[in-house]
């Protein structure tokens, strides 16, 4: 039986997908939620492939996928050193550690900066505002993971290098950078499939899942939108609920 969450003054331990990933992370400041919940879900890998992750905070996207694809190689790049301290924490607390590499770097130093080659997939989940201005300035222990400082451009650019040709990259967004993310992708990217994300049925879509291939050439397809509440006063929808719970995906 899972344990249930371990807390102490500074970090705290969360249970994943059913209590399959095990979590530590802050207390305070920026705490994984749906939208890695989401974006790791949407990450079909197969065994024998490399996911890298740009801004892997404490590792939850890259605990989830590896928990959903067994035998899929792991890489995490993180600008916050206790950030990336606790991401590879959480690597060797859920044994995925034998797969899974964790580096301290910025993104806005780009993709050659890590002397790799490209991989299958690079994923991300960009902070959701470059202007700060646009927005009363978070609290402190957020502002990293809400602020681009280098604008969604260095997150778009590294995602380009971070993949081979025909790879596939995976962003999950604000709705309203549909269009920025989709021409920011598109100078080496195409065959674009989109799916909305709706808070409910009746009202609009509050984030955006973008797939892209590199050098893919295919029409642009919108897909089916997720709707994650009901009126029923349940806390997610059926298909929201799977998914939180590792029973289901989100394919392309």
């Amino acid at each position: 039986m899972h344990q249930p969450p371990v807390a102490h003054p500074e970090i705290v331990e969360n249970g994943l997908l059913d209590g399959r990933v095990r979590l530590r992370q802050p207390a305070r400041g920026y705490r994984a939620g749906l939208d890695a919940a989401l974006l790791a879900a949407a990450v079909p890998a197969s065994p024998g492939q490399g996911v890298i992750e740009a801004g892997c905070g404490a590792g939850a996207v890259l605990m989830q996928i590896a928990a959903r694809r067994p035998g899929v190689a792991l890489e995490g790049l993180e600008r916050d050193p206790a950030m990336a301290a606790l991401a590879g924490e959480n690597a060797r607390l859920n044994g995925v550690d034998d797969r899974t590499a964790i580096r301290t770097g910025d993104v806005a130093a780009g993709f050659r900066a890590l002397g790799r080659t490209p991989f299958d997939w690079a994923v991300s989940n960009p902070p959701f505002f470059d202007d700060a201005s646009a927005l009363r300035a978070p609290a402190e222990g957020k502002r990293g993971a809400w602020m681009a400082d280098d604008g969604l451009a260095a997150w778009t650019g590294f995602l380009l290098k971070a993949v081979r040709e025909g790879g596939r990259i995976v962003v999950i967004h604000r709705a309203d950078r549909l269009a920025d993310l989709l021409a920011l992708l598109g100078d080496k990217a195409g065959s674009f499939a989109v799916r909305p994300i709706h808070p409910f049925a009746d009202e609009p879509a509050k984030r955006v899942l973008v797939h892209a291939i590199k050098t893919g050439k295919a029409p642009l397809r919108l897909l089916p939108p997720l709707v994650l509440h009901d009126r029923s006063g349940a806390k997610h929808t059926p298909e929201t609920d799977a998914i939180l719970r590792g029973q289901a995906a989100l394919d392309w």
